[in-house]
């Protein structure tokens, strides 16, 4: 498929293009898209959404070919609480606005796709609002879990389900047909308008097993190679990770492995995720799989921020490209944008209007058409040959060719010792031709990637 050979872009385009946190429009009590279509223009529109034109050539040069947008769509504040799922936030411009950008992501080659939020919606969402109003005579009523007795933090008079506890955040019930039905509809919308190739799922672990396999089903009647990968942060990943369900899911294990193994230099970390997850053993977890792979994302504090060096970013994104997974780049983390989570997420969503370049960029440009041009690291097998603290190399290999991924983390040079079944290896990213004959020395704070001979 696809997807398994992708280099993604990821935008949270509220932050990227400079909105206010909190949308300035009133939340309508009704549903704003009779016709599924409209793109006039909501009161407080602004056209921000054009700034991620500036963004084309920048993401095809650094070896992307799908950008992934988090939430676009009407909401109360952050994306995340949306009220109309067909209608593109007023901060970010019209619909017209958004299937002009996908057009021409698309006409250069792009994939496109959106982040489903699925599980709830926010306060302002038009049935809820309609409940508020009318009660037990609104049409919405079955579409959330309502108790009427009840009272709520914001002394509504009612009481509802809300996502973890946290009640600007009203949860969907995903057993009501028309609910699933608006959904669906509204997925549909997004593919035929916008062209969309696959979606994000939102706290996908929360959704329900029964929803995922009927989106499942209707996606793959759509597109047969349509993408769903799931958002999952603990636990056994195959409980949605299956045919009938999700196709990849967020691989938050190694996130966590790879930062911590390179500011703790002790990469037997990250190592044993690796093996834990997709080695040779009978009981690896996902041989065969492709989670969706990044060190960063708008969730967590930026890399940059993160490593307590921030010369060995090269070495962390050599990691991500040379490991089985599908690589996720977090728009501005390429450049060494800083974040970190103080007083919510607003400083790892900075603005970012125009892109910038620098040696990092150039360094994950070369990762990323090097991956482009090997079959191993995009669908290999992995196997450990060498592992330190400071030093991890290990094999992926697919169809008869083999590419070793050699990580120095260390600022000093080391002569690495390993069974490479091979003479001579020929770097993806420079071409140049090693000689495993004697050990292999491993350059100060270096990634290489040998395709062996056969």
């Amino acid at each position: 498929m696809w997807f398994e050979e992708s280099n993604i872009y990821q935008i949270y385009p509220l932050g990227m293009c400079g909105c206010p946190w909190q949308n300035p429009g009133e939340p309508a009590d009704h549903d704003l898209t009779p016709g599924v279509g409209a793109g006039e223009a909501l009161p407080f529109t602004e056209h921000r959404i054009g700034a991620v034109e500036n963004y084309i050539e920048h993401i095809k040069g650094l070896g992307c070919d799908t950008v992934l947008f988090n939430p676009l769509f009407e909401s109360d504040a952050h994306g995340y609480d949306t009220r109309n799922m067909r209608l593109l936030d007023r901060r970010l411009g019209t619909n017209e606005d958004l299937k002009r950008v996908c057009g021409r992501l698309r006409g250069a080659g792009l994939r496109v796709m959106f982040d489903g939020v699925f599980n709830h919606v926010g306060r302002g969402f038009f049935g809820f609002q309609d409940v508020l109003k009318n009660r037990e005579h609104s049409p919405y009523l079955r579409w959330f879990h309502i108790d009427l007795w009840g009272n709520s933090p914001y002394h509504d008079g009612l009481s509802y389900e809300a996502w973890e506890g946290c009640y600007d955040l009203v949860k969907l019930n995903l057993g009501e047909p028309e609910v699933r039905r608006y959904i669906f509809d509204s997925i549909r919308y997004w593919y035929e308008e916008f062209g969309i190739s696959g979606l994000r799922l939102d706290v996908a672990y929360c959704l329900d097993r029964d929803f995922l396999r009927e989106l499942r089903s209707f996606t793959r009647a759509l597109c047969d190679d349509f993408f769903l990968f799931g958002e999952i942060m603990f636990g056994d990943y195959k409980c949605i990770l299956s045919d009938d369900m999700m196709d990849s899911v967020t691989n938050y294990e190694c996130q966590k492995g790879l930062v911590s193994s390179i500011n703790s230099m002790n990469l037997f970390e990250i190592a044993y995720s690796l093996n834990r997850q997709f080695g040779p053993d009978p009981w690896a977890l996902y041989p065969g799989r492709q989670l969706q792979s990044f060190v960063d994302n708008h969730d967590l504090v930026r890399a940059a921020t993160a490593l307590a060096d921030k010369e060995e970013l090269p070495v962390l994104y050599g990691l991500l490209y040379g490991m089985p997974g599908i690589p996720t780049v977090y728009y501005g983390s390429e450049w060494g944008m800083e974040g970190e989570k103080r007083e919510g997420d607003h400083e790892i969503r900075l603005p970012a209007e125009e892109p910038e370049e620098n040696e990092l960029t150039r360094i994950i440009s070369s990762y990323a058409l090097a991956r482009k041009k090997s079959p191993a690291l995009m669908h290999g097998d992995y196997r450990q040959l060498l592992v330190t603290n400071r030093q991890l190399v290990f094999e992926r290999s697919y169809e008869g060719e083999r590419v070793i991924v050699a990580v120095n983390a260390d600022r000093e040079p080391f002569m690495a010792h390993f069974d490479a079944r091979s003479g001579l290896g020929f770097d993806l990213m420079d071409d140049s031709v090693h000689d495993f004959g004697g050990g292999s020395e491993l350059e100060p704070l270096s990634v290489h990637f040998w395709r062996t001979e056969r």
